[in-house]
């Protein structure tokens, strides 16, 4: 069951790789290649709302695992769902707790039926069906479920990893018939690790079912970068044209734009405000450490042609705030990173629409992800 209140349409149809897009759903329009902060728990950390819209940013993303334990989706429901709840008013996807399968297995067990969890918080039990975990999404409101799905970590045997992508097309479907939010739409998630021949079997059986879009997942779990563009590539040929493509929890600024050039419309990843609350800031000339003895008293921005709020200070200025330990600190360079994202994003699609992206691609290599000179 496809969403009726959910549309995406290519701005022109074109027959090169990298493309642009459109998404229509129930709290906004965003134009694709997208790149999604991440706000796990209804929050970006550090940011608010208003500074969050203020970097570019038209879609975020929430978590299922998380908002379940605290504070509870049936709350987040009472309350309006997950957009009045927070007070961000543009699109919101909602990741299914698959990942946390991945990055939580200590403390989870996975089984045919379920995902069970110890709870990081308090130690209580939460059992994570696809039905449930489409029942906690549709009752937080988001615009964009993702099925829940086995992310297993690489490099792994080639028997997990097809027992793991053939669960998570068995979990697909259940979660596809459990779904009844009809103004949500429905994301299935390519697995199959490295293999190319298991990838193309994940996306054989799950474009056979009636999804709004599909994501490629289970990357950046361990693989080399060149191995995660060689997945996507032998992927995307694999996946509808005219529907949205997905990377989850990817990645690097080049990650985005290798992926925009295999074909990705949508990105997400915790990159960007992690390492801004660590003191690292992207640029296009590179990574900054700002704890570097270097920056001590220069007094150039990140980034002089930056609209964000850390670029109205040096980095001498910024430098000092992470020394004293002042929250301001990282508040500024996640802010900083999220922008700079959003206009990588802005110049990819700017460059798509001149048709001269995979030139501007090959002059971005080896300078935004490197450190600076």
């Amino acid at each position: 069951m496809t969403s009726k209140s959910f549309s995406f349409q290519l701005n022109p149809p074109t027959e090169q790789s990298a493309r642009l897009g459109q998404i229509r759903c129930p709290h906004g329009t965003v134009d694709t290649p997208v790149f999604m902060p991440v706000g796990t728990v209804g929050t970006v950390k550090g940011l608010t709302v208003d500074q969050v819209e203020s970097t570019g940013a038209t879609m975020i993303l929430g978590n299922t695992y998380h908002l379940a334990l605290r504070p509870g989706s049936k709350l987040v429901e009472k309350l309006g769902g997950l957009h009045k709840f927070t007070g961000w008013q543009g699109p919101i996807l909602t990741d299914s707790g698959g990942f946390q399968v991945f990055s939580l297995s200590k403390i989870n067990k996975v089984t045919e039926e379920a995902a069970t969890f110890q709870s990081h918080i308090d130690g209580a039990k939460l059992e994570l069906t696809p039905e449930e975990s489409i029942r906690i999404q549709e009752r937080l409101g988001s615009d964009v479920a993702m099925v829940l799905d086995h992310v297993v970590a690489l490099p792994s045997e080639r028997k997990l990893v097809e027992e793991a992508m053939e669960r998570s097309t068995r979990w697909a479907a259940r979660c596809l018939d459990a779904a009844s939010r009809e103004q949500q739409a429905k994301f299935a998630i390519v697995q199959g690790g490295l293999d190319v021949s298991l990838r193309r079997r994940s996306s054989e059986g799950l474009t056979a079912l009636p999804f709004d879009g599909y994501a490629v997942g289970g990357l950046s779990v361990g693989e080399p970068p060149a191995e995660m563009y060689r997945v996507i590539e032998a992927t995307t040929p694999f996946l509808p044209r005219d529907k949205p493509r997905y990377l989850m929890g990817v990645g690097r600024p080049i990650d985005l734009l290798e992926g925009i050039a295999r074909g990705i419309d949508m990105f997400d990843c915790v990159m960007p405000t992690r390492n801004g609350r660590n003191a690292l800031a992207f640029t296009w000339n590179g990574t900054v450490r700002l704890r570097n003895a270097k920056h001590a008293e220069d007094p150039r921005p990140l980034d002089e042609n930056c609209p964000c709020l850390a670029c109205k200070h040096s980095r001498s200025y910024l430098r000092h705030l992470f020394n004293a330990k002042e929250m301001l600190g990282p508040i500024l360079l996640t802010h900083h990173n999220l922008t700079f994202y959003q206009l990588v994003m802005q110049e990819a699609r700017k460059q798509i629409a001149a048709g001269t992206f995979d030139d501007w691609l090959s002059r971005q290599r080896g300078v935004i992800d490197e450190p600076e000179r």
